[in-house]
């Protein structure tokens, strides 16, 4: 005779015996997910120590617990760590495709040139990979105002290439004066001078992804970088804080996404420039 009971009520799984099972779901980025608790909807832009960051067509960016509660589609999902696929192709942090058992080739006579230290440390941090390929090295100037001494030193030529990203590129500003007159001067055949529209590289970071609603408007006169941190609250009585403050920003940056646009394009344009035969 049947037991209508069954056999072990207290066997292993009868607490979700006939319950619905929630699919696992690689926390892929890019992938777009619903927060079920509030509605908050976007594309998964970062992983890290079991969260997911989701930014919003609105350019907002949150950060979840990875597992339960999302939904694709109106279905509830369970986020989890992707599985290591060896054999799919990995890209840099640029976007560009990683060069596989490709070591880094002896520096080319061609040079990208930036205004500071930040600058230079923020290409290395997303195109670092992608010039270590190409051989191509990133120096930087202490200034634009020193360029017209480096090319009196070592000027360029056919095969010395320089591409120069200049900080604060606007019409009529000192930056602007200098690359028109250098632009028009004997080393403008060898030579592109690019730049972005902000007083400086800091806001070259997105501030979503810093964690701040936008960089802080500092009056003409006060030092840019100090006037930001003091906005931000964050320590700025001398230059080893300031220093601190970009080692936080920088250590936001962990691809191509976290840039504004107007930075990226500029140094994809300078790298073809160096780098095309």
């Amino acid at each position: 005779m049947d037991d209508r009971y069954g056999t072990d009520v207290l066997a292993k799984g009868w607490q979700t015996r006939g319950a619905k099972q929630v699919p696992k779901v690689p926390a892929e980025i890019d992938l777009v997910v619903e927060v079920a608790v509030d509605g908050f909807c976007g594309a998964i832009t970062r992983r890290e120590a079991g969260t997911v960051e989701l930014e919003d067509f609105k350019g907002r960016r949150r950060i979840f617990p990875m597992g339960r509660g999302f939904l694709i589609d109106g279905e509830p999902v369970e986020l989890v760590v992707p599985q290591a696929q060896p054999q799919g192709r990995r890209r840099t942090a640029s976007g560009s495709f990683v060069v596989d058992d490709q070591r880094a080739r002896v520096a080319l006579p061609h040079r990208i040139l930036v205004e500071g230290k930040h600058d230079a440390e923020l290409v290395e941090k997303v195109w670092g990979a992608d010039l270590r390929v190409e051989g191509v090295a990133v120096e930087f100037l202490e200034g634009v105002d020193k360029l017209p001494d480096l090319l009196r030193d070592e000027p360029p030529g056919p095969g010395r290439r320089y591409g120069v990203l200049v900080d604060h590129l606007v019409p009529g500003s000192k930056e602007q004066r200098i690359a028109r007159t250098l632009e028009q001067g004997p080393h403008g055949a060898h030579m592109r001078i690019v730049g972005h529209p902000f007083i400086d590289v800091w806001q070259c970071v997105k501030p979503a992804s810093v964690g701040i609603r936008a960089w802080p408007e500092v009056p003409k006169g006060e030092d840019w970088k100090k006037g930001v941190c003091r906005r931000l609250g964050w320590p700025h009585a001398e230059q080893a804080d300031t220093a601190r403050a970009w080692q936080h920003i920088l250590s936001k940056v962990t691809t191509f996404r976290d840039i504004e646009p107007t930075l990226l394009g500029r140094v994809e344009e300078l790298i073809d420039f160096v780098t095309t035969p």
